[in-house]
Formats: C-alpha cells, sequence, structure tokens
C-alpha cells in the first residue's frame, strides 16, 4: 500500500505540491487550519487564496524569467498555471486573475481529487514521522513557527510584507483617469486598456509625497526591527528613501499618455488594475503600505481621480517569517536535520506567487517519487526552476541570504553559442530557449 504525504498549508505552494502527489498517485492529506483559525492577511479558507497582488506577473516566456518560470509549470502539468489560464484577466503583457474565482476553482479542484482529503485542524508542531512537506508560507502559525526554530536550532530569519489597497470601480472619477496599458502593451484593445491611470502634476507629487511622509504608521513590537523584501517595499520607505523614488518605481508617467490633455505630461503617474473578473474591483498597483487605516484614506484620496473612492480593502503589514534555506535544506528540499519533512514555498526564502508554487511543484514530485522507492533529481539550474532551488539550498549566500524572485541572475552564464555576448534581450532569449530544451528532458526522464 503506497504511503501517505502530509502537506501542511493550502496555499499556492502547498496546493501544488497536492496536486502534483496526487497525480503521481500518491494519497495526500492537506492540512489547512483556515478557518477554523485565521490570520491577518487571509480572508476566507479557500485553497490559494491571493492576499497581496493579484498578479502572477509578466507572462512573457521568451524573454522574462518568471514568464519562463510559468512555461516550466504548464509544461509540467501545474494545477496554479492551469487554473489562471483560466481565470485571466486583461493585465497588459502581464497574467492576472480574479482572485476570488482562482481560489474557488483550485479549492474545488484538490477537493474533487480521489487521492486528496482534508484536514482542518492546526498542526502545531513539526511531526516526527511519515512523509511531510510544510507550505506554510509568510503566514505560519506560532505554534508551528516556534517548533521550527527549535527543530533547526537557530531563528528563522523574518521581513514585514505590506498588502496593497483595493477601490471600487465606481467611486474611480473617470473625467480625471484613464485607461491605458503601458506603452499599449497587449495583443487586444482589453488588453491595451487593462489598466487606470491616474495623472499627478509636479505640485501633486509633491504635496503626496509629504502627507506619505507625515502619515501615522504601523509601529512594531519592541525588540522588532523591519528587513522588507525590495520586491514588496511599503510606499513610505520607498518615499523615504528620496522623494523622487516612487516617480521611478510604481508612479513612473512613461509610456502613458492622458487623453484628457494629451499635450501634457503627467509628472507622476498612479496606475491601478483590474482585481476581479467583474472589473468591478482596482488594487492599486505597488501602493503596499504601513499607515494606518485612517490615513490610507486621507493621503490615497490625494490622488487625481480618487478623491471619491470609496475601498474594498484597505492596506496592511504582517510578518513574514522564511528559512535560512542555504543552511538548512538538502538539494531535495529537505530538513537536514529531519529528512522526512520537506519544505516548500515562500517559508523556504522564495518570493512571488509563481516562486512559491514551482517550489510546491518540485517538492510535491520530489515527495512522491520518494515514497515510490524512487529518487527525483531537482531540474538543471539553467532551468527557472533549477535556479531557484538551486538558489535556496546552497546557491546563495547564508550570512546575507533574503527572499528573492526568479531572474536571469540566478542562471549561468550562455556560452556564446547560445548568445552570451548578444544584447540583453537576444541574451535573454538565449536563456529562455536553453531552459526550455533542459526542462523538457527532465519531464520526459520521468515518463
Amino acid at each position: 500500500m503506497t504511503q501517505t504525504l502530509h502537506i501542511i498549508g493550502a496555499g499556492l505552494a502547498g496546493s501544488e505540491a497536492a496536486w502534483q502527489a496526487a497525480q503521481a498517485g500518491v494519497p495526500v492529506v492537506l492540512h489547512e487550519m483556515r478557518p477554523k483559525v485565521g490570520t491577518f492577511a487571509h480572508r476566507s479558507g479557500d485553497c490559494a487564496e491571493m492576499v497581496c497582488s493579484n498578479s502572477f506577473r509578466s507572462d512573457d516566456d521568451e524573454r522574462n524569467a518568471v514568464g519562463l518560470l510559468h512555461w516550466e509549470m504548464r509544461a509540467a502539468g501545474g494545477l496554479i498555471m492551469q487554473t489562471a489560464d483560466r481565470h485571466a484577466l486583461p493585465a497588459g503583457g502581464a497574467l492576472a486573475v480574479d482572485r476570488d474565482a482562482f481560489s474557488g476553482a483550485v479549492t474545488a479542484a484538490l477537493r474533487a481529487h480521489p487521492l486528496i482529503s482534508f484536514s482542518e485542524e492546526e498542526v502545531i508542531e513539526l511531526p516526527q514521522d511519515g512523509h511531510w512537506i510544510v507550505a506554510t508560507g509568510p503566514l505560519t502559525s506560532g505554534n508551528l513557527a516556534e517548533s521550527i526554530r527549535t527543530v533547526t536550532g537557530a531563528e528563522s530569519l523574518a521581513f514585514f510584507d505590506a498588502i496593497a489597497p483595493i477601490v471600487h470601480a465606481e467611486t474611480i472619477d473617470m473625467d480625471i483617469a484613464w485607461r491605458q496599458s503601458r506603452y499599449d502593451k497587449g495583443e487586444t484593445e482589453e488588453e491595451q486598456k487593462a489598466y487606470i491611470n491616474c495623472p499627478m502634476n509636479r505640485e501633486e507629487y509633491e504635496a503626496f509625497i509629504d502627507a506619505l511622509l507625515a502619515a501615522e504608521k504601523t509601529e512594531f513590537h519592541e525588540g522588532e526591527t523591519a528587513g522588507y523584501f525590495d520586491g514588496c517595499l511599503p510606499i513610505e520607505v520607498m518615499a523615504e528613501r528620496g522623494r523622487e523614488t516612487l516617480r521611478h518605481g510604481p508612479m513612473k508617467p512613461v509610456g502613458l499618455t492622458n487623453p484628457h490633455d494629451p499635450a501634457t505630461k503627467s509628472y507622476a503617474v498612479v496606475q491601478l488594475r483590474r482585481d476581479n473578473a467583474l472589473g468591478t474591483l482596482y488594487n492599486i498597483v505597488g501602493f503596499q503600505t504601513k499607515m494606518k487605516y485612517g490615513a490610507q484614506t486621507t493621503v490615497f484620496k490625494m490622488i487625481p481621480g480618487l478623491q471619491n473612492a470609496s475601498f474594498a480593502r484597505l492596506g496592511g503589514i504582517h510578518r513574514n517569517t522564511f528559512l535560512n534555506s542555504p543552511t538548512l535544506l538538502d538539494d531535495q528540499m529537505r530538513l537536514r536535520q529531519r529528512p522526512n519533512l520537506r519544505f516548500a514555498g515562500q517559508v523556504t526564502g522564495v518570493e512571488g506567487y509563481v516562486e512559491s508554487a514551482a517550489m510546491g511543484l518540485l517538492a510535491g514530485r520530489m515527495a512522491a517519487a520518494e515514497i515510490k522507492g524512487q529518487t527525483l533529481p531537482p531540474p538543471s539550474y539553467e532551468t527557472a526552476m533549477g535556479a531557484l532551488v538551486n538558489h535556496i539550498t546552497g546557491g546563495a549566500e547564508a550570512k546575507t541570504f533574503q527572499p528573492m524572485n526568479v531572474n536571469f541572475g540566478l542562471f549561468p552564464p550562455l556560452d556564446a553559442a547560445r548568445g552570451g555576448r548578444k544584447g540583453r534581450k537576444d541574451r535573454y532569449k538565449g536563456y529562455t530557449d536553453r531552459a526550455k530544451e533542459q526542462f523538457t528532458a527532465w519531464l520526459a526522464a520521468q515518463a
């Protein structure tokens, strides 16, 4: 009789791990404490709930590392990408989804699988026996986090993650704002107008920065320090780095023309991206924040076009815990002290929805192979998945280890035949061509 795989956490990583193992013929018990035990950020008990953004970022699989990761997950029959494709929203060249429909569909697929069952009790300590994957993500419960610290013999590292606010679309003033994707990116007119843009002149921008810097912020508990991940910085932290920082980040005006005043170049632009299929909700792109709720409504209503905005959800901040994986995990994503335990998702030190799900995909396949008496090697680190798992299990410098998105800097250099000395676009195409060949071969070896 085939042994059972237990997975703690039904986020993106845990959901993908469960799907991959069950598809390989291994029985799975998926342990998810929600909704009995809630978290700061989650709103439901659904699997794969997206709590920050609704975007999986670029879907360009020829010249973008995260788009390549999309391609690899699709090639591997990934549930997360299959479901994202079915519930995609117009977002220019990005892959954004209706987050509620997406998580509902993932939940339905997992509950319908004959080899997957659910346990709704909180797991409070790391199990001694059996095959387990810990995929509890950035909001690992206090009891389990303490158990992890005890077993690893070291304090887990931590940084703070911030959540962007969501606006009711009907309250956006379209006499001021307009619809356009940056550089009109997208194959259809709907994609080319996937974003709502709110323009600022210099005076409005300067006043916004002043209010942002002066606003009341969430305070940390005594002894806590904020080590933010650069890809998810609160806007206040960005503004503190220099008054022009936001104009070169989420508020950059390039590639956008205001049809209400086409002769005037905006000094800064705030973008909003559709958050659901109905188009009734939009999130403010890149506006993760640690401002207190009252301050948020005041400051965000200073944005032209949002002066009468109604918010479906305000921003927030939460602690995000992750392992120093280069010192703790082997290349099978197993805890060296307790090899019956694998870790997957953000708790391993990858950053982003897609990266988390990809590590779940690998952990699920590796665990299934082990249960069946086999060893599945990780894919070549010339692939996106291989580059990520190599980074977290030994490729990164342990002393300075921080959460990392997938990027071509994690890949080994190209030789001249692959375009190693060519321009960036050709070089990136060389990375993706090589990765697809290697990943296809890795999948074929498992057939």
